[in-house]
């Protein structure tokens, strides 16, 4: 009998849904019926961020979810981000109000540091000129005030290599309890596994189906030969069989979608496993990082003159 798998235990004690809908280049007008077919299709997992510049939408599809009866709010886990231009430690409270009143909610599940990266205030854009120097320490100390007033009831980051996470880990009063990163079979990032697993951080897959605008064929995910022919050998599809790989890993997945059949097949991961001999074979693929932030780099601007420095060496096959 295949294991469900329906949720993660963070190291707060809340329960993460396993599957949560993507909302990233998901655009406004499309996001806000993705987000409600996702609700109606049984997902209780809805992953946002300022960056996304969504919010408002989902908030509105919320609302009518919540109004309607769909849904109660406290069986859906809602996660956002604090951008790059909101890192000053008196920006923090105010960018997760901002976030809090679009979705037009009193608190979110799981607030994320969105990059180890930090931007001028106001700034927009990736202008190699907005890039300052970081100080992480400084602004999770707002986040970890945000984990005590309750307006996020879980904290963590994103984009955070192994060396960035030990060093916040290092300082933190409340530790980080999910780092959200690229994670798919063509990017497994077994070393970060690893790291987070021993330090009680949860690792949380976004682009499980890896990036449609990602050049070669090589490095797209969904026509990988070897995940093909697993799928094919199940009866499921290339994109079913990435995500069961990811819950069968042992992190979270979060699929992007606006297609309501999709949004439904990209469930459809609880019933049944990846045996073991088809599961060891997919660690044979090769591996391309597709998110490379190659914008929060610069040889004069910023705290990564390059992305090694970004990564920590986490740039090839990690």
């Amino acid at each position: 009998m295949a294991k469900a798998i329906p949720f993660f235990e963070l190291n707060n004690g809340a329960k993460i849904p396993s599957v949560g809908l993507g909302t990233w280049r998901a655009d406004p007008g499309a996001v806000a019926d993705a987000v409600t077919a996702a609700i109606k299709a049984g997902y209780r997992h809805i992953d946002c961020a300022r960056l996304y510049c969504n919010e408002k939408e989902v908030g509105c599809a919320l609302k009518k979810l919540f109004d309607n009866g769909v849904v109660k709010r406290g069986e859906v886990w809602i996660t956002s981000k604090l951008w790059c231009n909101d890192h000053a430690p008196e920006e923090v409270p105010e960018s997760l109000e901002k976030t809090l009143q679009d979705l037009q909610l009193d608190y979110v599940d799981l607030y994320l540091i969105h990059w180890p990266v930090s931007m001028k205030k106001g700034s927009e854009g990736f202008k190699p000129e907005n890039l300052t120097q970081t100080n992480i320490p400084a602004t999770w100390r707002a986040m970890e005030a945000l984990y005590d007033s309750g307006k996020a009831r879980a904290i963590g980051v994103s984009n955070f290599s192994s060396k960035k996470l030990g060093d916040l880990l290092a300082v933190a009063r409340v530790p980080p309890a999910v780092n959200q990163v690229e994670c798919h079979p063509v990017w497994q990032q077994p070393k970060l596994h690893e790291f987070c697993q021993s330090r009680g951080v949860h690792l949380s897959g976004y682009s499980p189906l890896g990036s449609a605008d990602a050049g070669s064929i090589k490095t797209q995910v969904l026509k990988n030969s070897i995940l093909n022919t697993i799928a094919e050998k199940l009866g499921k599809s290339p994109a079913q069989v990435a995500l069961r790989w990811g819950l069968q890993m042992g992190h979270s997945v979060l699929p992007k979608s606006t297609n309501e059949a999709r949004i439904k097949e990209n469930l459809d991961i609880f019933d049944w496993s990846i045996p073991e001999d088809l599961f060891a074979k997919l660690s044979g693929i090769e591996q391309e990082r597709l998110v490379k932030g190659t914008v929060f780099v610069h040889e004069t601007y910023g705290s990564y003159k390059t992305l090694d420095d970004l990564w920590d060496g986490e740039t090839s096959d990690a």
